[in-house]
């Protein structure tokens, strides 16, 4: 709102940490390696400034955003089908139409358990529509080499520097890249401009994402991306017979946790077990709750 681009946020914490404290820098030593830097110098002052004001006057801030201080101020709503219905769009972009169609044979299972319920507002289905999307896009080498080839990268890039420049791209290739002696974590490596014609091949060969032929497919992480999807179908289908008055924040919670599935690499390794531990134990705990009879929950004698 403020600063017309996302972006904008990272140096909004800059200045906020800087007002508290939090960094030992001196304000104009900032202000000064933001003019040094000569990107966007403008936005980033601002947004430093603007960081530091959320903290010394917060109310004062949101008023000027828009929220007049109230945190739970009205946002715009979206129904599930409308979000269905983006992230069916981007799907096909990022892989193809029977992709997408995966997709929404999840999010229609859940508005028909719903429906059955009598729980059409319950969430079930939204949650549904924005986490198995988040697990089927995963962001692999294809879609890498989409995101930077698409023309929207080197759009931002024009607009942001004048003149020549020259790219350099830091990566961890997983066929390539050598890994530390003691972690085993993926160590980056430097390429430079001639990376872009790679990555434009690269993204043209998108249909070979999890075939036989996928040369990226086999590794840990690409494998277990895969098999996320798997289970969270499965789950998705459970939920669905599961889902009653009695249980639909839990179910409804259950579909959105891969909200804490995020990182790369060793990162989204931990985080993925994590999130599977509780995801196991929160369904046993709803398999095990007695069935209702009469009107009340059955109890042993």
């Amino acid at each position: 709102r403020l600063l017309g681009d996302s972006i904008g946020a990272n140096m909004m914490l800059v200045g906020a940490a800087l007002q508290l404290g939090l960094l030992p820098l001196s304000i104009a030593s900032v202000e000064k390696g933001v003019r040094l830097n000569g990107v966007a110098v403008d936005m980033n002052l601002t947004a430093l400034r603007l960081g530091r004001w959320a903290v010394a006057d917060p109310a004062a801030l949101a008023a000027i955003a828009g929220a007049e201080g109230d945190a739970d101020a009205p946002k715009e709503q979206f129904s599930t089908t409308d979000i269905a219905e983006d992230r069916r769009q981007h799907l096909i972009t990022y892989q193809n139409a029977a992709y997408a169609e995966r997709y929404m044979a999840m999010v229609s299972e859940a508005e028909s358990a719903e429906r059955r319920a009598g729980l059409e507002s319950c969430g079930f289905s939204e949650a549904v529509a924005r986490y198995a999307y988040k697990i089927m896009a995963y962001k692999d080498e294809y879609e890498v080499a989409r995101l930077y080839t698409d023309g929207e990268f080197l759009r931002r890039l024009n607009e942001e520097f004048e003149g020549d420049f020259k790219l350099q791209f830091h990566m961890a290739p997983p066929l390539v890249a050598p890994k530390d002696g003691s972690t085993g974590v993926l160590q980056k490596m430097t390429f430079g401009p001639w990376m872009m014609a790679a990555l434009r091949v690269l993204a043209k060969l998108r249909g070979l994402r999890g075939t036989p032929f996928d040369p990226f497919g086999r590794t840990q992480e690409r494998r277990a991306e895969r098999a996320l999807i798997d289970s969270y179908e499965s789950m998705v289908t459970e939920l669905s017979s599961l889902l009653s008055s009695d249980n639909a924040e839990r179910v409804t919670a259950l579909a959105a946790y891969p909200e804490t599935i995020r990182g790369y690499g060793h990162v989204k390794e931990a985080n993925l077990k994590a999130a599977a531990e509780k995801r196991d134990s929160t369904l046993d705990e709803l398999r095990n709750v007695p069935a209702p009879v009469g009107g009340r929950v059955a109890q042993a004698g």
